[in-house]
């Protein structure tokens, strides 16, 4: 039985509105390629039928719209296949889907309710209507598991407000509703009772007005309806990062990576999600710290196409060093919570074992047909 459900909703002038459910539920809706190789070809036929007006990404369950990627059968391929080219597989359909996604011509209306993380926030960031709930909690926690924030976070961590998305990477902090919209992470605030009403107002739209149809508008105008009814509900929800702005920027403004973690480390506070911030920057992977920096800093003024060719050399290296499967191993795998790190802190890690990470394995990446 597959793991994603596709279904084609009729609205009322005879168009069609298609939807995809990741129907993992157990799993929190991790991504599998058996559930990425399902979605490309059918964003590719809805993508050419002139009669589907939009497109709907949702998750099955209410906690998790998608939990990140199936990295535990990564873990399983590096461990017990050696050799086994599953991971370049693995990311090369990810990524790509990831891309189809940022330039579909349709609109793309990601319902991101519950759990948002890594693979998730690949699939929510690039859809072109990012809907979140009061429930949703947006994260890309790599750095617990030895890797970095792929899936295209190169380019959206680079587009926050300054040293924004760098900490977010390195503390792997998870992100509400109020402050997703805020940091231009969503676009909307729903509460997570609205999805059928949602459906109700794409069905009962009037997609084709005046001879031509205006599908984004339409719904633009459906979602914002829908939002102002849930406004009040939103009202009095915290908004942690957007309080800690101020002090996140003057944290990031130092000259290194080990100053910056030693900066982070060294602040008392009695903020909660500051202090859960701290707590997951001080056990995380220094190799993954590292790399988030130098990533980010070498993927500041790359399109689209060649962040995605970046992050698939880079996550493909990452796959043939100790670091990420340890990473794994120990959190997902034996779940000892142990995990034993390459190098013992930041300042330990050497430059030349990062540049090889970030060099490209292959002499034209799989991914050269992007853009």
């Amino acid at each position: 039985m597959s793991s994603v459900v596709f279904t084609e909703h009729a609205t009322r002038d005879g168009h069609l509105v298609g939807e995809i459910r990741l129907d993992a539920e157990r799993s929190l809706n991790a991504l599998t390629l058996e559930m990425i190789e399902a979605m490309q070809p059918q964003l590719e036929r809805w993508k050419e039928e002139p009669e589907v007006v939009a497109v709907l990404l949702r998750g099955t369950g209410e906690k998790a719209f998608c939990a990140g990627g199936d990295v535990v059968s990564l873990y399983r391929s590096i461990t017990e296949d050696g050799g086994s080219d599953f991971p370049e597989r693995f990311f090369t359909h990810e990524y790509r889907l990831d891309f189809t996604l940022h330039t579909y011509p349709k609109p793309v209306i990601c319902w991101g309710s519950g759990i948002v993380m890594g693979g998730g926030m690949g699939l929510l960031s690039a859809s072109s209507h990012r809907v979140v709930t009061e429930i949703s909690r947006l994260a890309m926690p790599e750095v617990t598991i030895g890797l970095y924030p792929d899936v295209g976070a190169s380019w959206f961590l680079n587009r926050l407000p300054v040293g924004t998305g760098r900490f977010l990477a390195m503390t792997g902090s998870p992100v509400n509703a109020t402050d997703a919209v805020h940091l231009g992470l969503a676009d909307r605030c729903l509460k997570s009772d609205q999805f059928e009403a949602l459906v109700n107002a794409l069905t009962g739209a009037r997609w084709n007005q005046q001879g031509s149809i205006d599908a984004h508008g339409v719904v633009s105008r459906a979602l914002r309806e829908l939002e102002q009814a849930a406004r009040a509900h939103f009202a009095e929800q915290e908004a942690p990062v957007r309080g800690a702005m101020a002090l996140i920027r003057e944290l990031m403004d130092h000259d290194t990576t080990e100053q910056t973690v030693a900066a982070i480390l060294a602040v008392e506070s009695d903020d909660a999600w500051f202090s859960r911030a701290q707590k997951t920057l001080a056990h995380g992977s220094p190799v993954s710290i590292a790399l988030i920096d130098e990533q980010l800093k070498r993927a500041r003024y790359m399109s689209l196409a060649e962040v995605f060719r970046s992050e698939l050399a880079l996550s493909v290296q990452c796959c043939r060093h100790r670091e990420f499967p340890e990473g794994v191993r120990a959190l997902l795998v034996d779940k000892d919570g142990s995990p034993a790190w390459t190098y013992p802190d930041v300042a330990s890690v050497e430059q030349y074992f990062i540049d090889e990470l970030l060099a490209s394995p292959w002499e034209q990446s799989p991914l050269a047909s992007l853009g």
